[in-house]
């Protein structure tokens, strides 16, 4: 009730936000794009200088190898990505994009170490699999085309990739 004049019509403050709006698949897309060039500019040159590059091509990579550099890669994710998940729930691909990871029940960002060991590492374990991990690899990507848009590594850790809002 209004309280400056009491015959006036109740009135209530209508909020329209888009938070909560699931991202796009093309919006999901350029930003993982985005977030595989980004790595790939630190991490390529590494691989190419230490060898690792010509061991992938001959296709004879030692399993100690794929540990280390998988936990390098793991490590430059991490130092490029690391802040803005914990702060704002997205990568520099998500930034760019404008989208955010946040929690499929409350729409808030996640802590960071849910989302590095949830969300992706078992991915990014599996999909080192030989064989497997392909195959893996690619059947989370095609998920994004479930009608909620979440693929296996965002149900895993009830997460979902929605439009950013102003803040």
């Amino acid at each position: 009730m209004n309280e400056a004049n009491i015959y006036s019509p109740p009135a209530s403050v209508l909020e329209i936000s888009n938070a909560g709006i699931l991202a796009s698949r093309w919006a999901r897309l350029g930003g993982s794009i985005i977030d595989t060039v980004a790595l790939m500019i630190i991490s390529g040159p590494v691989m190419y200088f230490t060898g690792f590059w010509e061991k992938v091509m001959s296709g004879n990579v030692p399993i100690l190898d794929t540990i280390i550099y998988g936990l390098f890669g793991l490590g430059v994710y991490l130092a490029l990505n690391g802040y803005l998940l914990s702060k704002q729930g997205q990568t520099i691909g998500k930034k760019v994009a404008g989208t955010r990871i946040v929690s499929v029940d409350t729409n808030e960002i996640i802590p960071l170490w849910k989302t590095f060991l949830v969300r992706y590492l078992p991915l990014a374990v599996s999909s080192n699999i030989p064989l497997v991990g392909q195959f893996v690899a690619i059947l989370d990507s095609l998920f994004v085309f479930r009608k909620d848009k979440r693929c296996i590594h965002d149900l895993i850790a009830r997460t979902k990739v929605i439009r950013a809002t102003a803040r």
